[in-house]
């Protein structure tokens, strides 16, 4: 999936003929399948060169880097699900209504088991489990108010292990 400028929010619109502008929000994300149908699974939203970054612009990557980071830190094999969603980062009132259907989902051949719901929706459609030791996940974030210009999705995939997450990328969340 690859959008930009109001097309990223909310996300999930498909791309279109609009030509991306220097300034835009530019989002993505992967989705690739390859050898043997392992999946790689990340996103990132950057901003088209040519025109520095707007403050809101500043603000959604900056909420989005701190929703991911904060929530691979608390991963460990052994925990549950319902205990990570209760830890998990608290996304800001103004986001709630567009954030991401889930924090993190399993990889592998695809997406995958588990699929973790936020606490205020776990009772919902949330199901307990535990994270174990080399599960791959990726822990997602979109940040975008309901009507607002732009949003923004990132998403890291990360090795399971018994002392913390270990992201599969070397790239930085933040790119501008």
């Amino acid at each position: 999936m690859l959008t930009s400028g109001p097309r990223t929010n909310p996300w999930f619109q498909d791309a279109s003929n609009r030509v991306i502008e220097p300034g835009d929000v530019v989002a993505f994300d992967t989705d690739m399948v390859g050898p043997g149908g392992a999946l790689s699974d990340i996103s990132r939203t950057l901003v088209c060169p040519g025109k520095a970054p707007t403050g809101d612009q500043r603000d959604l990557l900056g909420f989005a880097a701190d929703q991911i980071e904060y929530n691979v830190s608390l991963l460990k094999a052994g925990m549950s699900f319902r205990e990570f969603a209760e830890l998990c980062w608290p996304v800001p009132e103004r986001y709630v209504h567009n954030r991401y259907m889930m924090m993190l989902h399993g990889v592998g051949l695809v997406d995958e088991y588990p699929s973790v719901a936020y606490a205020v929706d776990f009772d919902a459609w949330g199901y307990d489990g535990v994270l174990e030791e080399n599960m791959v996940v990726s822990v997602e974030s979109y940040i975008g108010e309901q009507g607002g210009k732009e949003g923004v999705k990132l998403e890291e995939q990360v090795l399971t292990t018994a002392n913390g997450a270990v992201p599969f990328s070397k790239s930085a969340l933040l790119n501008f």
